[in-house]
């Protein structure tokens, strides 16, 4: 799934939205201490208080959103595996009893607390239900309804959930007219910052794909390995943070530690466009061959294929490895690049790399920026001067 396709369905979890049609919900609480299954309850979606449906749907919302590689990954099952989580999966999309489906949710929730014991009680949920996608129009002109034709998918999502304690707090009562204390023992489940879900199959613009599971981690390049591997049943993926490592450490190995500032600055506007380029399609990677043509067209001299080729061997120990385009580049056109140093520190975006240099005169170095606008510093506009 790329961003586009995820952010299609992310955006039909409301209610009242015939695009999504969720049929069951089946909560089941585990506790911290035992790792056991303390209840479990399952109902018709459709018959939750509105506030209840509205507090779920921010919820899977919340499971959906993030980067790709960072917070949300694709991961392809495993083959040979016992028990595959993905044919539990794949039966439950299939089933039509209620009974059956939840049998094998909980399978799913077994698999979960097999050696594993949880810092906090959590809330497991899952739904299954129906995505609807409108088919494009034929010509804009067309008053015909988007939803007469229409691509249906049957899914299921998990999300997990911790609980807290409730807040202690001071009451006012009106009718006795007294303070009190409230004291309130039942735990709070946090619906809005999930540790982690996952949506089966995924779905690749107009296709499901039962061969791929979309993971959520609870942070940001920290996926649970034991919850990939053991739970879904899925292969290992290198996170955003990991991919950019792997190519820096790559480029340092083949080209040494230093670089200017307008190489570095062609090297990501070069890959960049290849993102922009794809953005619709399959994510563009780049193997060996691609980062040594990379670096050639950005202005790096002395580089060739067996220097790459041997850069990635001692890096990652796979030449065949394929770095993906969108975890190499740092956002674009916000200031993700961090230059520190001793005297101050600033924050640039890749595209505007080029306007900053170091520089060496008279024995000593600066960093120069170059500006088209007067700066100001606390109000002052500051007064040009020549460099000599």
């Amino acid at each position: 799934m790329n961003k586009k396709d995820i952010a299609s369905i992310r955006k039909e979890f409301k209610i009242d939205n015939d695009r999504i049609k969720i049929n069951e919900i089946f909560n089941v609480y585990v506790m911290k201490e035992s790792s056991d299954i303390y209840h479990q309850q399952s109902q018709i979606f459709g018959m939750l208080d509105q506030d209840e449906q509205e507090l779920f749907m921010n919820n899977f919302k919340k499971v959906l959103t993030g980067q790709l590689d960072e917070k949300l990954f694709e991961l392809k099952f495993q083959s040979d595996v016992d028990n595959p989580t993905q044919l539990i999966l794949h039966k439950g999309l299939l089933t039509a009893e209620s009974d059956d489906w939840k049998e094998q949710m909980l399978e799913i929730v077994e698999k979960m607390l097999q050696d594993r014991q949880y810092e906090m009680d959590i809330v497991i949920t899952f739904i299954r239900g129906e995505y609807v996608k409108p088919t494009k129009r034929q010509s804009e002109e067309s008053e015909e309804s988007q939803l007469n034709a229409v691509y249906s998918h049957s899914f299921i999502l998990c999300s997990i959930n911790k609980t807290q304690d409730p807040k202690k707090e001071l009451q006012f009562d009106y009718v006795e007219k007294q303070f009190k204390y409230n004291v309130v023992v039942n735990p709070v489940i946090n619906l809005t910052a999930p540790i982690g879900g996952f949506l089966f199959p995924c779905f690749t613009d107009n296709a499901a794909d039962v061969n791929h599971i979309l993971y959520a981690a609870g942070k940001a390049n920290e996926p649970d390995e034991t919850f990939v591997e053991v739970v879904l049943n899925a292969e290992e993926t290198m996170t955003a943070k990991e991919d950019k490592i792997v190519f820096e450490e790559v480029v340092r190995d083949a080209v040494g530690h230093q670089i200017n500032s307008s190489t570095l600055a062609n090297v990501y506007e070069e890959i960049h466009r290849m993102t922009e380029d794809n953005e619709d399609e399959e994510t563009p990677t780049l193997d060996y061959k691609d980062v040594e043509r990379v670096l050639k067209s950005s202005g790096v001299e002395d580089i060739d294929t067996e220097r790459m080729e041997t850069a990635f061997k001692n890096v990652i120990d796979d030449t065949s490895y394929e770095l993906k385009a969108r975890n190499i580049v740092p956002k674009y056109k916000s200031k993700s690049i961090k230059i520190n140093t001793k005297v101050a520190n600033i924050s640039v975006s890749p595209e505007d790399l080029r306007h900053v240099r170091q520089v060496q005169f008279d024995g000593r170095r600066y960093l120069m920026i170059e500006v088209e606008e007067d700066t100001l510093i606390d109000g002052f506009t500051m007064i040009p001067e020549a460099f000599k």
